[in-house]
């Protein structure tokens, strides 16, 4: 799925800068500047003044530019358009294209934001549900159900994500849409992990642990019928529903469980390259720090940090969880460091959990907060609740 960052790229041609004008200014590769503007890469820190002062823009003006992450539109095929005049006439043809362009879009999860995301998402998604509803092969209409069940997941993510996790009712509605879709072509798999996302609603956005439980526990309970490595994620959101409400042992008795799981992936397990064993320490750093055990968090937390390079929007919750794990030590040089590259990583995705754990730091930064770096902190996350 190709991406844009369309207002860096016209930012260099105002300030009179071709792509290697530019390069040569700031001594780096051509290519470098076009991955920059293509969004697969970001500026290093200390070269985004340097960027800023040639493009003749702020510095928050730079990063606003960093975080708009544009997908581009793929046109569509002639057999597309066809079916969607005709949608009696779609075949499997059809359907293939649109999991195409929905596995794109899904590719591009972890690295562009999911404002630019929602609209493509939201188009495919509709196209599938339209030619679902007046599909006349039944082969068809199952496939289109496979594929529903795909978007309506992805569609509730980018929704709570784009609302920074305070509408819960939308992606609750695709979720349930997901489930129901899944439930037709009898997929364990797509049913668990869209059951396992409503547990993300109940634990992250609506604050309750109980209803979290209860909906991972469900998760786990289905995806034991085709996934270990999906039954292993929701043991861990198990784990941190009980990490929550304080109960240890409970907490610890879910890691054990999900640890196992782990232990049980093999070669067919179709979820196994989406779930690994820096989900596990990124869930279990979360779940000790719940537990008011920052020293225990920290080293799981700093490990995963490193092998999160790649997804950046789970990079930026781990990013989170550090700083206030370094806080609440009073590691406070350190935390500082963490907090700024947590604000790097939601700058570039603006991913929701991310997001909400870049503020929570900053408030619990406010005993500091006539000290300089501090006030620096504060000033990034005032320029970032502006641009959201």
């Amino acid at each position: 799925m190709a991406t844009k960052r369309i207002q860096l790229a016209q930012r260099h041609k105002a300030a009179g800068f071709t792509q290697e004008g530019l390069a040569e200014y700031l001594g780096v590769e051509r290519s470098t500047v076009g991955r920059w503007e293509n969004g697969e890469t970001e500026p290093q820190a200390w070269l985004r003044p340097k960027l800023a002062r040639a493009l003749k823009i702020s510095r928050e003006e730079l990063q606003a530019a960093l975080a708009e992450v544009t997908v581009l539109q793929t046109p569509q095929s002639e057999r597309m358009t066809y079916a969607l005049q005709n949608p009696a006439s779609a075949d499997l043809m059809v359907v293939a294209y649109l999991h195409e362009r929905l596995r794109q879009l899904d590719e591009s999860y972890d690295k562009a934001s999911s404002t630019g995301l929602l609209g493509p998402a939201g188009q495919v998604h509709g196209q599938v549900k339209f030619l679902r509803e007046n599909a006349t092969n039944p082969r068809v209409r199952r496939a289109l159900y496979e594929v529903e069940a795909d978007s309506a997941t992805l569609m509730g993510q980018l929704v709570w994500d784009v609302s920074q996790r305070r509408d819960h009712q939308a992606p609750l509605a695709y979720f349930q849409e997901a489930v129901e879709a899944a439930r037709h072509v009898r997929d364990p798999s797509i049913e668990a992990y869209a059951t396992l996302r409503m547990s993300y609603v109940a634990l992250y956005g609506e604050k309750n642990p109980t209803r979290g439980v209860t909906l991972a526990q469900q998760a786990a309970e289905v995806a034991k019928l085709a996934s270990p490595s999906l039954t292993g994620l929701s043991l861990l959101h198990v784990a941190e529903g009980y990490a929550m409400t304080d109960s240890f042992n409970d907490c610890e008795d879910a890691l054990k469980k999900a640890e196992a799981q782990f232990d049980r992936v093999h070669p067919d397990d179709v979820a196994a390259p989406y779930y690994t064993v820096n989900e596990y320490n990124r869930l279990a750093g979360s779940c000790y720090l719940f537990l008011d055990l920052p020293e225990r968090a920290e080293p799981i937390l700093r490990m995963t940090t490193r092998a999160l390079a790649s997804k950046k929007k789970s990079q930026a919750i781990a990013l989170g969880n550090l700083t206030l794990a370094l806080i609440r030590q009073r590691k406070l040089d350190e935390a500082a460091a963490a907090m700024h590259r947590t604000i790097d990583a939601v700058e570039l995705t603006r991913g929701g959990g991310g997001l909400n754990l870049a503020f929570a730091a900053g408030r619990e930064l406010r005993p500091w907060r006539s000290e300089p770096w501090a006030q620096e902190i504060n000033d990034r996350l005032l320029a970032l609740m502006a641009a959201s």
